[in-house]
């Protein structure tokens, strides 16, 4: 039995039970009516996509999709290269290491609400450059460029990534189509705050842990972004807490598809009726793991707030408008420094009843 680091144990509360729920209930949805030549060509079909899709949103935060369109072999490349990179010496992979300049890059140190996360990340943008605010303070209207740091080895680990960003990123937008039809907006609601995004794709790679009972691959969390669609492998440990009753469910793989959970942003766009859900990674004590969310997340310059049409007398707005760019800069900064707040957190936007 090796010994786990003090960094990455988990209070008694937060850990994973050994005994697994396994979800019947993340619901698995067919998106081949989208993928029809003249993708509208089946309303009744699409109908019925856009419920399902709704209730899922309002269920579970979280569904599977398949038939997405995202080419397989476009996925397996990502994944082999992914697992190329993480096998080098550790020196090879801090060689691109991010830091304040850098956001993005190799990264071993993750903290998920001050506990250290089991597993090794590597973050690079899907735009390039990628323009943010130079600060995370209200005051400064200053923006900056953030750029990729790509590895020597392996040299194709850029041309396939790119690749495969583009294919997720044209996934997201029909999801977000279907989302906002499903909240009975203009398919194309979204799309605008998408122009200049601030997307990002993470490789994570979970080793084996000895005692996959006390530790976490990453500890409960909720995306901050607009919508995460996900790649896992066939070992599988993504676990989300069931909202009827507080259960921690094991999502379990569904081969080549795709697990896409609600983020912050589409809860408060929805103004609540639909919620980013808290959601952890479980570690293996034999196998290695690896995943590849996408993160989706609109420009810098969106003002995040419910949206009007979604909102009357009788359904006033529960948050006050927030700065994307300015969440996201804090957030990516605290990973550095201890700013004076907790993480920022969509709650603290929250208009009091």
């Amino acid at each position: 039995m090796g010994e786990v680091d003090p960094a990455f144990i988990q209070d008694p509360e937060h850990r994973p039970k050994l005994s697994i729920t396994e979800a019947e209930g993340v619901p698995l949805i067919d998106l081949a009516p989208l993928n029809a030549p003249d993708s509208f060509s089946d309303p009744k079909a699409i109908e019925g996509l856009v419920r399902e899709i709704g209730n899922a949103c309002k269920d579970w935060g979280f569904f599977q999709v398949i038939n997405h369109g995202v080419p397989l072999h476009k996925r397996e490349k990502i994944e082999t290269a992914a697992r190329k990179f993480f096998a080098q010496p550790l020196e090879e992979k801090r060689k691109i290491r991010r830091d304040e300049k850098c956001v993005v890059g190799y990264y071993d140190t993750e903290h998920t609400k001050n506990v250290r996360d089991w597993n090794e990340v590597f973050d690079f943008l899907v735009e390039e450059p990628t323009l943010v605010p130079a600060s995370p303070e209200p005051e400064d209207k200053e923006e900056t460029q953030w750029f990729n740091k790509w590895p020597e080895n392996p040299p194709e680990l850029r041309e396939v990534s790119e690749d495969y960003s583009q294919e997720v990123e044209k996934l997201s937008l029909k999801l977000m189509g279907l989302i906002a039809l499903s909240l009975g907006l203009p398919e194309d609601r979204f799309k605008s705050y998408f122009k200049d995004q601030t997307s990002f794709i993470r490789l994570n790679h979970y080793p084996p842990c000895p005692s996959p009972q006390l530790a976490l691959g990453v500890g409960r969390h909720k995306d901050g972004g607009a919508l995460t669609v996900l790649a896992q492998d066939e070992v599988g440990g993504l676990e989300v807490k069931r909202k009827t009753d507080g259960e921690w469910i094991r999502v379990k793989p569904t081969p080549n598809a795709y697990i896409i959970n609600v983020g912050d942003i589409i809860q408060v766009w929805s103004n609540d009726k639909y919620e980013s859900v808290e959601h952890r990674v479980m570690v293996n004590s034999e196998k290695e793991r690896l995943s590849v969310p996408f993160f989706f997340n609109p420009a810098h310059y969106t003002q995040v707030k419910p949206l009007e049409e979604l909102t009357n007398k009788q359904n006033p707005a529960k948050y006050r408008p927030y700065s994307w760019g300015k969440f996201l800069t804090h957030r990516k900064l605290s990973n550095f420094k201890k700013l004076k707040a907790e993480n920022l957190q969509i709650y603290h936007f929250r208009v009091s009843e």
